[in-house]
């Protein structure tokens, strides 16, 4: 039994069962392996009484430097020429599907148990795990958004398949293929990683200079959101310029930064907490179909006006699970890259937006009324 003043043998119970947990979970290809078994390992030691009280505030921000770092290196020549060379139709679906989740989102939020910036950030599409690490800087319960936001992306990468087989009839890969293929080819298991090429010496340089650099960038300025919108920034300036080739950041770094956003989320859990998500998962199941719905109609437009292949619209507005998308492009031999963009726009209007976004929600919460 842990002794229950000992925070060091707290802390080391959390980090060995959340490895244990997390290699299974990867091999299998579960999105964001490291998160998800921090998630529900952090839970379950909170609601028994032995997890540490709380993530320290510097391993957060790392954390969300780290994660700023992958979506600053997917910003690549190939990602911007394939969005330029339809940039009016894709920005205005982009921006549609966009809409649509965080209009699910507020939908949400006029439950009593869900404030509206909690149900925003829980339905928003576009980086899951930057969404949840999000989710305590911008003043939202990052249990109910962490739990919503894998459930979004645990249904799309469930449905994908049928709806590539009975409507797209593309064939040759059932689920049980679709997972294995996704494994195979992103050993992350990362909503996000997924896109991001093998790392090396030149992606510990990206992240060791990108991190800090970008930290510093959001003091100086006082972004909203700093601490992963700098780092965004400075890793996506990097990349453009050619000198880090397809470096990526190192695969340890990242399942790092995922566990600390997971048990970020996990150690704040109770018994009563727990049971209220529960009550509000129904509606948010419901929320998440209607989304995939309508995205799935905005597939067809993009497709219409890009000049795409319909199952390439489709791909391409998917409510989130980009490496499901990517994976899914690749064994169709689709046009990869223009899925790809089009999913790499989506995460950063929602990194750049949702800030001021859910600024405006708590000014008007605030109104007196």
């Amino acid at each position: 039994m842990v002794p229950r003043r000992s925070a060091a043998a707290r802390w080391a119970l959390l980090a060995a069962v959340t490895a244990a947990s997390a290699v299974p979970l990867a091999a299998i290809g579960v999105p964001s392996a490291a998160l998800f078994a921090a998630l529900f390992v952090a839970t379950a030691l909170a609601l028994a009484g032995y997890a540490p009280e709380g993530v320290p505030r510097s391993a957060s921000l790392a954390a969300q430097a780290v994660l700023g770092v992958v979506i600053g290196a997917l910003v690549s020549g190939p990602t911007l020429r394939a969005l330029a060379a339809h940039a009016v139709p894709v920005v205005l679906v982009t921006f549609a599907t966009l809409l649509v989740s965080i209009g699910a989102g507020l939908l949400m939020g006029l439950r009593r148990d869900v404030d509206p910036t909690t149900g925003a950030l829980a339905l928003t599409t576009g980086g899951a795990s930057a969404i949840v690490a999000l989710a305590a800087e911008l003043g939202a319960d990052i249990r109910m958004v962490a739990v919503v936001q894998y459930l979004r992306v645990g249904l799309v990468t469930a449905i994908m398949p049928l709806v590539a087989a009975f409507v797209f009839h593309v064939g040759g890969m059932t689920a049980a293929d679709h997972l294995s293929h996704v494994g195979g080819h992103f050993s992350h298991g990362s909503a996000m990683a997924a896109a991001v090429p093998p790392a090396g010496l030149k992606g510990l340089v990206l992240v060791g200079l990108a991190a800090p650099l970008g930290l510093l960038l959001a003091r100086l300025t006082r972004m909203p959101a700093g601490p992963l919108l700098g780092p965004l920034i400075v890793a996506a300036a990097i990349t453009l310029t050619g000198r880090t080739g397809d470096a990526g950041v190192p695969a340890p770094i990242v399942d790092l930064a995922y566990a600390a956003i997971g048990w970020q989320a996990g150690v704040r859990f109770t018994r009563a907490r727990l049971a209220e998500i529960g009550r509000a998962l129904p509606t948010a199941l419901g929320l998440i179909l209607l989304v995939n719905v309508i995205c799935a109609g905005l597939g067809a437009l993009l497709a219409d006006l890009a000049g795409a292949t319909p199952f390439e619209g489709y791909l391409a507005t998917l409510p989130g699970g980009i490496y499901a998308a990517l994976a899914m492009a690749i064994a169709a031999r689709t046009d990869v890259t223009f899925v790809l963009a089009v999913h790499v726009l989506r995460v950063l209007l929602v990194m750049f937006t949702m800030p001021l976004f859910a600024r405006l929600l708590r000014r008007r919460a605030a109104r007196p009324r």
